[in-house]
């Protein structure tokens, strides 16, 4: 790239070395800056320098993948440098969680957009001319607006983010005319700086960003595109209902994105998941804004499970912790599938990414994207690009090599994780090739030549085309109306592959179409033929691979198991619902409080003072002042009525962090048997006596001056380890039988889904100790 710096990845992400920063006090200003603000102890790669680019006022060109930090380095410098800076966002959703989450942490920024009321856009103007604010967020259309470009002349703007800027491209993958006005920012502001981010481009794409913008000599730092915190699946399409339901039921009460083609597929697709007691909704631009707002509303603040949406959604979803992201069909290039998967996992925490594949789905892209560009009058080379891309996704369905490797190969990297190149059972240790899930099948040559046969056959002299469900029923030795109207019960191909199932032998007909072993047409009825490549098969010149899905169980990954280390999930869960109620008091989504993984890290140090409570990642000055009360108490109280040890890692109290202890189970320390050990607690040992004799709670709160939440955790394990017949003097028969009921009904365990199903007119404290007497085997006393 012509007068364009592309700088290498760097092994670590220490401020002082790979900030970029012309001195010492540069990088004690960004590390300064980060822990104080988001509770950070360091960058992550490529960080240093894109901040250190924008506090010199150097243009640039920043690519990151999803959850890889661009936010940070468009926020840090106008907070250092004491100045106002513009982001342009494209959405107004995505434009409000920022806002939202910034201000959370004592960041001065704020939006302009449509939606505001006049009176709340004059406010962000004055609070800009008084210079009180770091960041202000706008639209790409609003930017180019007369009265803000004289507002933006006035300020004056130290710099311009363009997020998602791949958008001004041509050859990007989700291209936005409007975005094309923003080439007058340098000639406008010839002062500012301009700096473009991305998580998804191809060198041709940055090219053209870096052309359209007309950024002066930019740096261009291009971070690893692989995200090894994700675990990759693509596995055929056969019952889309049930496989959907598979993976849901890996992930039970976690955040779920699943893509549908068709606004008709979400709400389809959702209303199945409903009828199944999943929390899912559908979300496309058909449904009124209203009921888009709401459904997006009720899924960052964790009300709702599932979101089965078309792929704008993704776009505007800025919630950390969504721990699945689904493909119900094939998306139309590799670009999009990276764009779309990276919503997983944004917490840095694993996430499993499931594609379910029919080539079905290229064919109906193909005709897709041939009206629109018929209808559009698109130039010929923009149609062939989106065809070569559709193309790219389709051989990376196909393809039995690591997933990880072949995305960032796309994206002209090589992988630098283990090596995998065939489902060994090795490798990334993160994909179904890797995890031995896949495997070719033992005899693809000749299975293959089944088929062209029955194809051939079906054809006869006259050359007659079928369809792919025709010739299936024909390999199945189906008696079909059509079988039986074109005497093809005769054929010697008719029933030659009875013993496989349906969609199965449509798959492998579809794998075929994929390799170009056989011609399929478009149109409305599309049907197959042989080509050149079927006839060197069936003549035994050509060896032919197809899969076939592995028998055994798919787990998650083993990153997953680590990230919980030394993490105690009771602890964890009891800070969710503690999150959820101050997200819901304050109508914010839940991971502005906290995101998963700082609760995560709570649960693991269990800070026992203000001090140490700043040491968990992602806490700041800000939400310490605010929020460490309330959340100190709360592990304090758990702790206490749990006997665990608090400050682990600091101090030397237990192990330190990097080296965290076996994580705690049900079943007692990884590898350990029994119950973990439990420190002396004459507080909890006395409530047990007063349980036994039926003493009510505020009775045995006062008795051994504690809380009375901590009473009802000392309840809850009571239930547990004592296993009483009954827990009638605690909980009253009406409120028994309705949870009790809804966990029957529902079949969950986690106690955020009951809630909810009882309207919250039942407190968490009733819930576990419900569950805890019917997890303990005893009847529901009805």
């Amino acid at each position: 790239m012509p007068g364009a710096m592309i700088d290498p990845d760097p092994p670590t992400a220490d401020i002082a070395s790979t900030a970029g920063a012309t001195d010492n006090a540069t990088a004690a200003a960004i590390r300064e800056a980060i822990r104080r603000t988001w509770g950070h102890a360091e960058l992550l790669p490529l960080q240093g320098e894109a901040i250190a680019a924008g506090l010199a006022g150097r243009d640039s060109l920043v690519v990151m993948p999803t959850g890889g930090g661009k936010s940070l380095c468009y926020q840090v410098p106008p907070l250092i440098a004491g100045r106002t800076d513009v982001v342009v966002s494209p959405l107004i959703a995505l434009m409000k969680d920022q806002v939202d989450g910034l201000v959370a942490n004592g960041y001065p920024a704020a939006a302009l957009h449509s939606l505001m009321p006049p009176h709340e856009q004059m406010e962000v103007e004055a609070r800009l001319r008084a210079g009180a604010l770091r960041l202000v967020f706008v639209a790409p259309e609003r930017l180019v607006t007369p009265g803000f470009l004289r507002l933006a002349e006035q300020l004056p703007v130290g710099a311009f983010a363009i997020d998602e800027a791949h958008c001004i491209s041509q050859w990007g993958h989700d291209f936005r005319p409007e975005y094309r006005q923003l080439a007058q920012l340098k000639q406008r502001f010839p002062h500012a700086s301009v700096h473009a981010f991305t998580a998804t481009a191809t060198e041709r794409v940055r090219d053209d960003i870096v052309e359209q913008l007309g950024l002066a000599r930019p740096l261009v730092l291009v971070g690893r595109f692989d995200r090894p915190n994700l675990t990759y699946r693509i596995q055929p399409r056969l019952n889309l209902t049930t496989q959907i339901l598979d993976v849901l039921d890996r992930h039970p009460g976690e955040a779920a994105i699943v893509y549908c083609l068709s606004r008709a597929d979400t709400e389809a697709t959702a209303a199945e998941l409903a009828a199944r007691g999943i929390k899912a909704a559908a979300y496309h631009a058909g449904l009124e804004g209203t009921v888009r707002e709401r459904v997006q509303e009720a899924f960052l603040a964790e009300r709702l499970d599932v979101v089965v949406a078309t792929v704008a959604f993704g776009m505007g979803i800025d919630r950390s912790n969504v721990r699945v992201v689904i493909h119900a069909a094939v998306p139309k290039s590799i670009e999009h599938y990276q764009q779309e998967t990276g919503r997983a996992g944004r917490d840095g925490l694993p996430a499993e990414c499931v594609l379910f594949y029919s080539a079905a789905d290229v064919i109906r892209w193909q005709s897709l994207l041939e009206r629109s560009a018929a209808e559009g009058d698109a130039p010929p080379e923009a149609l062939k690009g989106q065809l070569e891309a559709l193309a790219g996704m389709q051989r990376l369905c196909n393809a039995v090599t690591c997933r990880h490797a072949a995305l960032v190969q796309h994206f002209g990297q090589a992988y630098e994780g283990a090596d995998s190149t065939a489902a060994t059972g090795s490798g990334c240790g993160a994909c179904d090739v890797c995890l031995g899930e896949v495997r070719l099948l033992a005899d693809g040559t000749t299975v293959a030549q089944k088929v062209l046969s029955a194809v051939a056959r079906a054809a006869g002299p006259a050359e007659r085309r079928f369809g792919v469900g025709h010739i299936v029923a024909i390999l199945a030795g189906a008696e079909t109306e059509g079988i039986r109207r074109w005497g093809h019960t005769a054929l010697s191909t008719y029933g030659l592959l009875a013993h496989l199932p349906r969609k199965a032998l449509t798959h492998l007909v579809y794998q075929l179409i994929d390799q170009g072993l056989l011609e399929q047409t478009g149109g409305d009825r599309p049907v197959v033929a042989l080509n050149e490549a079927s006839w060197a098969v069936l003549r035994g010149q050509r060896q032919v691979q197809l899969l076939e899905p592995a028998v055994r169980h798919t787990e998650r990954a083993a990153g997953d198991a680590a990230s919980w280390e030394g993490v105690d999930r009771g602890l964890f869960e009891h800070l969710r619902a503690v999150r959820a109620e101050i997200a819901q008091a304050r109508s914010i989504p839940a991971y502005i409080v906290f995101g998963d993984a700082t609760l995560r890290d709570m649960a693991r140090i269990r800070p026992a003072s203000p001090r140490s409570f700043l040491v968990v990642r992602g806490v700041g000055e800000k939400k310490l002042a605010d929020l460490g009360p309330r959340f100190l108490e709360e592990v304090a109280q758990y702790c206490a009525a749990h006997g665990l040890a608090r400050d682990v890692g600091i101090d030397g109290h237990g192990p330190a962090r990097g080296a965290p202890s076996a994580p705690r189970t049900a079943d007692g320390p990884a590898g350990a048997p029994g119950p973990p050990a439990r420190r002396p607690n004459p507080a909890r040992d006395a409530a047990f006596d007063l349980f036994a004799a039926g003493t009510p709670i505020p009775e045995v709160a006062a008795a051994v001056e504690r809380a009375e939440s901590t009473a009802w955790t000392y309840l809850s394990d009571f239930v547990v380890e004592r296993r009483p017949e009954t827990i009638g003097a605690w909980v009253d028969d009406a409120s028994r039988a309705r949870v009790a009921e809804v966990f029957a009904r529902t079949g969950k365990r986690d106690l955020r889904t009951v809630f909810d199903e009882l309207d919250g007119e039942v407190s968490y404290d009733v819930l576990r100790v419900v569950r805890a007497h019917i997890e303990a085997g005893k009847p529901t006393e009805d």
